[in-house]
């Protein structure tokens, strides 16, 4: 089957990995699956003349409004994967909200990484009850054991007070005017290095060599970033948001916090405590391994697309 898969597809972000991946499951089938960025299409009609040139059978996107309202009156069935921006900040605008709603009822099924996510979703849209699945996301890490680890740290500032401690920053610049607002406070910050976007696999050989990950942000759906860092044994600091506490279990597979000084008490008590380091670690890696199969997603993924056809 020929299918087309709709996502916001920005390099080194989580999106894209999410929906490389699953693209993987569904070719491990023999389909063929179609990666296309939404934000290079302005219309549904402009998407319709590619699904008839391209002679699309199905098709997937991953965000219930960004991918899913272009598939809205397409003539193929489609299914839909909740990110965390559907449930969390799109349903606060009535028009998107509205229109979310008039893809769900469309769609054959849709994927929530979370039981909260799917009572979030049901709350909002209760006529789509029976047709919402809750799949976490598979992790898998693969460090790059070639990175050089010692050319990154002699770039990097020491902490003025502690000069045992820095923070390193890493990710693409997405939005313009926050990425000038971080670049100018970590110019006055000592001990912070900032670093764009890299491959992932070099990206995790730098979280296996840290002492913990960090996640400061105010809005997740589930968060990779996390799961990869409990994946390399490394521990979590996590804001407490119901995004990241829906897999952040406080003082067992990682620490929340709320505010910027519980952050530093929760750090600095990390630091100073090998044994919670190791427990968090331990707990951590069984989590992912228990409840975040690779092999359990691909195979959800295969199955759901049965209802495609």
């Amino acid at each position: 089957m020929r299918i087309l898969f709709l996502a916001v597809l920005r390099a080194h972000t989580g999106n894209a990995v999410t929906a490389a991946r699953i693209r993987d499951h569904l070719e491990a089938v023999g389909h063929t699956c179609n990666l296309k960025d939404a934000l290079d299409f302005e219309s549904s009609t402009e998407l319709s003349s590619l699904i008839c040139a391209e002679k699309f059978e199905a098709a997937l996107a991953l965000h219930l409004y960004r991918g899913g309202r272009l598939l809205q009156g397409q003539r193929i069935p489609f299914g839909i994967i909740f990110g965390g921006t559907d449930i969390n900040e799109d349903t606060k605008h009535g028009e998107k909200k509205q229109t979310m709603g008039a893809v769900l009822e469309e769609a054959r099924f849709a994927v929530a990484f979370t039981e909260s996510m799917k009572e979030m979703a049901l709350n909002i849209w209760p006529h789509a009850k029976g047709k919402i699945y809750i799949q976490n996301q598979g992790i898998s890490t693969m460090p790059n054991i070639t990175f050089n680890w010692n050319t990154f740290l002699q770039s990097a500032e020491w902490h003025q007070e502690e000069p045992n401690v820095y923070m390193v920053i890493v990710g693409p610049e997405v939005d313009p005017v926050f990425t000038s607002e971080v670049k100018s406070r970590v110019k006055r910050a000592a001990g912070v290095q900032l670093m764009g976007e890299m491959p992932r696999e070099d990206l995790h050989a730098i979280v296996k060599n840290c002492f913990a990950v960090v996640n400061s942000s105010i809005s997740e759906g589930m968060s990779a970033a996390i799961l990869e860092a409990m994946d390399l044994e490394v521990p979590v600091l996590a804001r407490n948001i119901p995004g990241n506490a829906a897999i952040v279990k406080h003082e067992e597979t990682g620490l929340l916090f709320s505010h910027p000084q519980e952050f530093i008490q929760q750090a600095k008590r990390l630091v100073n405590d090998p044994a919670l380091e190791k427990e968090i670690v331990t707990k951590g890696k069984e989590y992912v391994r228990s409840c975040h199969s690779w092999k359990l997603e691909r195979d959800t993924y295969q199955n759901l697309l049965r209802k495609l056809q």
